[in-house]
């Protein structure tokens, strides 16, 4: 059984037996109390009403007993005390005279009564009565009347014994089917309770814990439908209502955290390119003065009458000062960082200047340079400086890599302008493609290329917020995009 399930039956458990504890059990022990009460006082009533029996039987046959006791007629004592056997259920009958002697008897009863209470009373009073007592071992209820002479004297008595068990023979019974019925009424109610529970309010809780139980960071809303009574449907709808400000509060803590990340790597970024750039200054500044020596001492010398091996070294001189200051601009333009002067700038206008330049750049000549899109009104935020060198920087690498042509193209996308450069070259290996805007990463020969303008790019989108994505394109060339985010107008 899984955990919530168990749970959930834990918990129906707990409410079932809250039931069962808090009415069930209350009633059934208020109905069994007064079950109890019931049968003590039926059985007050049976034992009353069999004692009047017993005394109808005596008065009955007291009569005739006293005028033959009277006559001394002992035949018509001993037919008296069989009439009493079939007159009423007695379990003995005995006659005795005024001083406790017995004279005649059937069944269970007194051979004396002399050490009698009962019988002391009625002889002293002439009244019935009665009383438990044990005779001959068995508990029996003997009824002594006092049987009288026509002059009034208190001439005898007359014993009717009766066994206990028959007083409580016929309670006893009914008792077993009151204690019967009662259990079979229990369990009945217990049933009832636990499986009415259960098909009203029990499976729908449990339904509703194992929903809940599923609730859970990133799962917070609740698709199934709500059942049951109308308390746990607004139950339901209370948990549904709280899984969606749960969703929402989630949603809200994700985004700000992915804000303060993206915050923390742009800052950690701009301390890391303004550290870089304070270095590189430093170093064009120091490499500056010498190479500007090296370059003015060459120059110097060209006028001179130099051989042909000499004049060659001399270019060979210009031409490495002018890579090595090339490399120091790269550089600093790497790491120039000048985020204050941003600005809304018509990136369509840029693009289009950036062509007229590329066309005149030494590395785009014998390449077609084509363009698509440069009619929409793009407007981004950034440095128009910077922005144009990004975009410039990926047309000349495209063009050092084209066969024969470049194209140059702008979509938007969402929130975001992609500016979409497709050469027709041999491409990018998908390997190589995260390495090439490391710093001095270069796929071309050496002395080819510094591996600083891709750096540059993306050094450039990095300030602005925008990124940059290389692919292959339908002639298997390779396309950089560069997504610029849409300046938004109030």
């Amino acid at each position: 059984m899984k955990p919530s399930l168990r749970n959930a039956g834990q918990v129906i458990g707990s409410i079932q037996l809250t039931l069962v504890l808090s009415i069930v059990v209350p009633l059934l022990v208020i109905s069994g109390f007064a079950i109890y009460l019931g049968f003590g006082a039926v059985e007050r009533a049976l034992n009353d009403r069999l004692q009047e029996d017993l005394e109808l039987v005596a008065r009955a046959a007291s009569g005739p007993l006293s005028r033959a006791m009277q006559d001394k007629d002992e035949l018509v004592v001993g037919d008296s005390l069989k009439s009493i056997f079939r007159i009423g259920r007695v379990s003995g009958a005995s006659v005795f005279d005024k001083d406790g002697d017995r004279i005649a008897s059937l069944g269970l009863a007194d051979t004396d009564v002399g050490n009698s209470a009962s019988a002391e009373q009625v002889i002293n009073s002439g009244e019935l009565g009665g009383a438990f007592r044990r005779v001959d071992g068995q508990s029996v209820f003997s009824h002594f009347t006092p049987l009288v002479a026509n002059d009034g004297r208190i001439q005898g008595l007359l014993q009717i014994t009766r066994r206990r068990s028959d007083f409580h023979e016929l309670l006893a019974s009914s008792r077993l089917w009151a204690v019967s019925i009662w259990s079979a009424l229990a369990i009945t109610v217990i049933l009832v309770v636990v499986l009415g529970h259960y098909g009203v309010v029990g499976r729908h809780v449990s339904r509703l814990l194992s929903t809940m139980d599923a609730l859970a960071p990133g799962h917070w809303r609740l698709d199934a439908k709500p059942s049951g009574p109308r308390e746990l449907r607004k139950i339901y709808g209370g948990v549904r209502d709280m899984g969606e400000r749960m969703a929402h509060a989630e949603e809200e803590i994700k985004q700000r955290v992915e804000k303060e990340r993206q915050l923390a790597e742009r800052l950690e970024y701009q301390e890391k390119i303004a550290m870089i750039g304070r270095v590189a200054g430093g170093v064009a500044h120091e490499l500056g003065a010498p190479l500007n020596v090296i370059q003015g001492r060459a120059n110097i010398l060209a006028r001179h009458e130099l051989t042909a091996e000499q004049r060659r070294q001399l270019d060979d001189i210009g031409y490495q000062v002018g890579r090595m200051t090339t490399i120091i601009q790269q550089l600093l333009d790497c790491f120039r960082h000048v985020p204050d002067s941003r600005r809304p700038v018509s990136l369509d206008a840029v693009l289009a200047n950036v062509l007229d330049r590329a066309a005149e750049d030494r590395k785009c000549r014998g390449k077609r340079l084509l363009s698509a899109g440069l009619e929409a009104n793009a407007r981004v935020r950034a440095e128009p400086v910077r922005l144009e060198l990004a975009c410039l920087n990926v047309v000349r690498n495209a063009c050092q890599a084209a066969l024969s042509e470049v194209m140059l193209s702008l979509h938007r996308n969402q929130g975001e302008w992609e500016v979409r450069i497709d050469d027709d070259g041999p491409g990018i290996a998908a390997e190589n493609r995260e390495a090439v805007f490391e710093p001095f990463y270069s796929t071309r020969p050496a002395g080819e290329g510094t591996g600083l303008g891709l750096a540059v790019v993306s050094s450039v989108l990095k300030e602005h917020g925008g990124r940059i994505e290389i692919g292959a394109n339908d002639s298997g060339g390779c396309r950089m995009s560069l997504f610029w985010p849409v300046e938004v107008t109030t």
